[in-house]
């Protein structure tokens, strides 16, 4: 009865650490607003506010779960706050709570993943030494500590390469909205309407651009924002490039096609790389299990036949 007992105790407190990591988390991962609704308004109406942009992020539950750990006592500041916060921008985390979620998640993992590795251990009894136990216990705290630090990391890098993988299209259709003529306001606003469905996060990234515009903020200063909201060197080429021809009074749409061709050649150069990359990548596994496997086919039946003759030898001998 008493095993039982300590067993249920066990499942209970694990499936409660779970659900605390889980809401944790979730604000990380919250969906944005869909992308279709938000753009439709931005077609429908001449000037918005930021808030059609995206939610109130104050009122989302979350925000309130953050609310309510700060009223208990518990900080969510962090003495880099604004290096977080670019960190966060850049992986494509922009709400308001962003950097505290980040701080509430890392204290949770902190605390949550060595518990869960002791109540794993309590549960197959195989209790290590004290001292094993320790690293254990601490490789575990560091994990969750450093976990959500790789999180955004790999976010960020997969964010990048998808601003870079779909730029060039998005930079012929935004040559043939010039050419066509429209302005530069007009061409960001068609084109983040344009490219919902193939590329996603750059129709969200022109869309804010956009509505900054529409908001009176001035295009040199919506476009800065808009390389510094990607950080991709790519986007900050054509952002100068942009503004440099704007105020020397260039032709944007020579401009414009110049650059789209060296951003296909560069697209079509980084795929040939990948390509290229894939028989060294290859090798590494061929290496490890291929070949031993088939040494082992090659020199199996040549020891079998020197088993078998030794055995002869051996029978055939004098004793």
């Amino acid at each position: 009865m008493a095993d039982w007992l300590i067993s249920a105790l066990v499942m209970v407190m694990v499936f409660a650490a779970v659900v605390l990591v889980v809401m944790a988390m979730a604000p990380l991962f919250a969906k944005r607003v869909d992308l279709d609704a938000r753009l439709s308004g931005v077609r429908q109406a001449a000037v918005q506010s930021n808030n059609t942009l995206r939610t109130d992020d104050h009122a989302s539950p979350w925000a309130k779960l953050i609310a309510a750990v700060e009223r208990r006592g518990l900080s969510l500041t962090d003495s880099k706050g604004d290096a977080l916060a670019q960190r966060l921008m850049l992986a494509g985390f922009e709400q308001p709570w962003a950097v505290r979620a980040f701080v509430l998640a890392r204290t949770v993992l902190t605390l949550a993943i060595p518990t869960l590795v002791v109540l794993v251990i309590a549960a197959t009894g195989a209790w290590p030494t004290p001292s094993k136990l320790y690293m254990i216990i601490l490789g575990a705290a560091v994990f969750g500590l450093y976990l959500p630090n790789l999180i955004v990391d790999s976010r960020g890098s997969n964010r990048k390469e998808e601003i870079l993988n779909g730029f060039p299209d998005t930079l012929d259709l935004m040559l043939v909205c010039v050419e066509a003529g429209l302005g530069i306001d007009a061409s960001f606003s068609r084109v983040g309407a344009e490219i919902v469905g193939s590329h996603p996060l750059l129709a969200d990234l022109f869309a804010t651009a956009s509505l900054e515009l529409r908001a009176g903020r001035s295009r040199e200063q919506a476009l800065r924002t808009l390389a510094t909201r990607t950080a991709v060197p790519e986007i900050g080429t054509f952002v100068t490039l942009i503004i440099q021809s704007d105020k020397l009074g260039a032709s944007i749409g020579q401009a414009l096609k110049i650059y789209a061709s060296e951003m296909r050649e560069a697209r079509r150069m980084r795929a040939e790389e990948k390509a290229m990359r894939i028989p060294v990548l290859l090798s590494v596994p061929l290496v490890c299990f291929l070949l031993p496997v088939m040494v082992s086919v090659l020199m199996l039946p040549a020891a079998i036949q020197m088993k078998h003759g030794m055995a002869k030898a051996n029978a055939s001998a004098p004793k």
